[in-house]
């Protein structure tokens, strides 16, 4: 299958298209030099020239607490960008998987939050992606939009790797422990967005990895896998104040996924184990 990746040097972009290739897909990765989403004349250019099957969209403005200030840059690249890929990808005849996030939701929930709940974004990042995703499935008939939470794998900075370098560093640690939600790792999402793009099942999906916990549980699931002695103090968010308000509650539950026929994916603490193995080094 030809496949066109944007954001192709970010932290889950740059895994898909390892993951692709190594299927034997044949992927064109594109980074912001490459292709401009923000450009419509281009996009339009390289996605015609190219006439992916499928279009995997996961570049996106994600400094959460910056975009509070710079709006019209948050919009740009999360709207005005996605509606340049989704009006090409239209023209073309291709699929287009958006990526999207748990903050598309008020995050004061107390269950998981499914599919077809109300959106209600908070947050300047939240309300961009939001965005996102109606001209995703306003421009683009043959679409998927795919929230996900709390990512982290082998490229980029993550909060695995933080707490990693952190618990090494310091003896004492304090975490937020009164926001929860669910860990999500590349290598798992990859693999459910490989299967997805294959089929003509449409529509918004949950892809976390299973179960639950805080910020402050994740992080001592990374510090007991990872053999780090280090002093774990839970906190408050309100202890750390930041321009962006955060979910306290954004687990996302995985309905679609289920009533679709895929395979969830595995639990997410089985995913952390993994990970921190494959990275002792």
């Amino acid at each position: 299958m030809r496949i066109l990746v944007t954001g192709a040097n970010g932290q889950l972009g740059s895994d898909l298209v390892a993951i692709l290739e190594k299927s034997g897909h044949d992927v064109l990765g594109t980074d912001r030099m490459e292709l401009n989403i923000t450009n419509q004349e281009i996009c339009d250019k390289v996605i015609t020239e190219h006439k992916p099957e499928v279009i995997l969209h996961t570049a996106a403005y994600t400094a959460v607490d910056q975009a509070e200030e710079d709006v019209e840059a948050a919009y740009l690249v999360n709207a005005v960008g996605t509606r340049n890929v989704a009006v090409a990808a239209e023209k073309v005849g291709s699929r287009l998987c958006y990526i999207s996030t748990d903050y598309v939701f008020d995050g004061i929930a107390t269950k998981p939050y499914h599919e077809y709940d109300n959106t209600d974004p908070k947050s300047i990042y939240g309300k961009s992606k939001r965005a996102g995703e109606v001209l995703t499935m306003s421009l683009c008939k043959r679409s998927y939009v795919v929230r996900t939470s709390w990512v982290y794998g082998q490229n980029g900075q993550n909060f695995v790797k933080t707490m990693l370098k952190l618990g090494r560093e310091r003896d004492v640690l304090k975490v937020v422990n009164d926001q929860v939600g669910s860990p999500t790792y590349t290598n798992d999402l990859c693999c459910f967005l490989a299967d997805l793009i294959q089929t003509e099942r449409f529509g918004i999906y949950h892809a976390t990895n299973q179960g639950e916990c805080s910020w402050y549980e994740f992080a001592r699931a990374i510090f007991d896998e990872a053999g780090i002695s280090v002093r774990l103090e839970p906190c408050t968010t309100d202890e750390f104040p930041r321009p962006a308000p955060r979910p306290s509650y954004s687990v996302l539950s995985s309905l679609a996924i289920r009533t679709n026929g895929f395979r969830e994916l595995r639990n997410w603490r089985e995913a952390v184990s993994e990970f921190i193995s494959n990275n002792s080094n």
